[in-house]
């Protein structure tokens, strides 16, 4: 055997794996692309044609290194969020918080709650640090409050991850149920809170901006509603304390030039982002309605996608995933148990919405007859 530099014990007991399949690598395995792409809650909208601009201005501007304090971001996502700089730190997407985060509180050993099921980044997180998952079933297509908070006291956790609205589910709680949660926490518990889908939720979902809680932090992103998933920038905000640590050890060249100009543009045109939010409604009730004309059943969605019960099984869920992909129709579906008997449907363009209706019932008539 050829000898070769240790690894960590927590790193090499770790599978070779990512959270994720890309569809990029779904179409190179096919030969050939998707007809429609509707699997990774992107906003098929795109950006900002104001970003656009902006990003064509400043192109050749690339060869100079990113403002290592994202200053001019912060900046703008404080007084959007009527918060100090301070109570705002900006990362690479949600998941390269959720990484920072995961450093910060958990290490070899560390009890970490969340749902199983849930986004699956975050416990790739915590497994690279050795951390322990402790997972609560979803409770009726639900992330379950009760039995987060009981498994947060049987363990002491000293971290908790919750997303409102969730995924896979599109599910959401309203903020008193939200506000409870924390309030029942210890204060020794930080709840990490992704509103990644916060845009598309209604306003009743997302609490007041409080930055007085010194156990919460809570994660935005550009990924989503603002059409810049390609960028990877997102930003947390909470107690000024909880920010000071996250500038301890984080990549600070991390968000580049590109991404900082590009959130800050899109963040300006907040016209645009009510537009693309009632085109993801409508896009909602469009996937919906195919859903229920070919028997099914369409979950309640505060997100950019609609998740469908298929009504049987996973074998069959599973089944009519593969069929849609075989049709050049990329898709999703939750693997935990109880939510495995569903797909999940990212919000598309028009056509590809076309192209979803015209496939689904050959899916589903090919996932029946086996």
């Amino acid at each position: 055997m050829t000898n070769r530099p240790p690894l960590t014990p927590v790193i090499r007991a770790l599978p070779v794996t990512v959270p994720f399949v890309g569809p990029e690598a779904q179409e190179r395995e096919r030969g050939t692309p998707f007809r429609a792409r509707m699997g990774a809650n992107e906003s098929s909208f795109g950006p900002s044609p104001r970003v656009v601009a902006r990003m064509e201005e400043v192109a050749g501007d690339m060869w100079k290194y990113c403002d290592p304090d994202n200053h001019d971001l912060k900046v703008a996502l404080a007084r959007h969020l009527g918060i100090g700089t301070a109570n705002v730190v900006v990362g690479e997407g949600i998941d390269g918080l959720l990484n920072l985060v995961v450093r910060m509180y958990a290490s070899e050993g560390t009890p970490v709650v969340t749902s199983l099921g849930a986004y699956p980044t975050f416990n790739f997180h915590v497994a690279s640090v050795g951390g322990r998952l402790v997972t609560v079933p979803f409770r009726n297509d639900k992330e379950d409050l009760k039995g987060l908070l009981d498994a947060v006291k049987r363990e002491n956790a000293p971290m908790v991850y919750l997303s409102n609205p969730d995924n896979p589910m599109g599910s959401w709680w309203e903020t008193p149920e939200i506000l409870r949660f924390a309030d029942a926490l210890p204060e020794t518990t930080m709840l990490v809170l992704d509103e990644a889908y916060g845009e598309t939720a209604p306003a009743s979902a997302l609490p007041p901006v409080d930055v007085s809680r010194h156990n919460v932090v809570r994660m935005r992103t550009f990924s989503k509603a603002y059409g810049l998933a390609g960028i990877r920038c997102g930003y947390a905000f909470g107690d000024a304390e909880v920010i000071a640590d996250f500038e301890k050890v984080r990549n600070h060249y991390g968000v580049s030039r590109m991404a900082q100009i590009a959130g800050e543009e899109a963040l300006a045109d907040q016209d645009y982002l009510a537009k693309v939010v009632a085109l993801v409604a409508a896009g909602r009730e469009r996937i919906a309605t195919i859903a229920r004309d070919n028997g099914l059943k369409p979950l309640p969605s505060a997100t950019n996608f609609v998740t469908i019960d298929c009504g049987a099984d996973a074998a069959f869920a599973l089944a009519v995933m593969r069929n849609l992909l075989a049709r050049a129709v990329f898709i999703r579906k939750p693997m935990a148990p109880v939510l495995d008997r569903c797909i999940r449907v990212s919000v598309g363009l028009d056509h590809e919405i076309d192209i979803f209706a015209e496939e689904l019932p050959r899916a589903l008539a090919a996932a029946r007859a086996g």
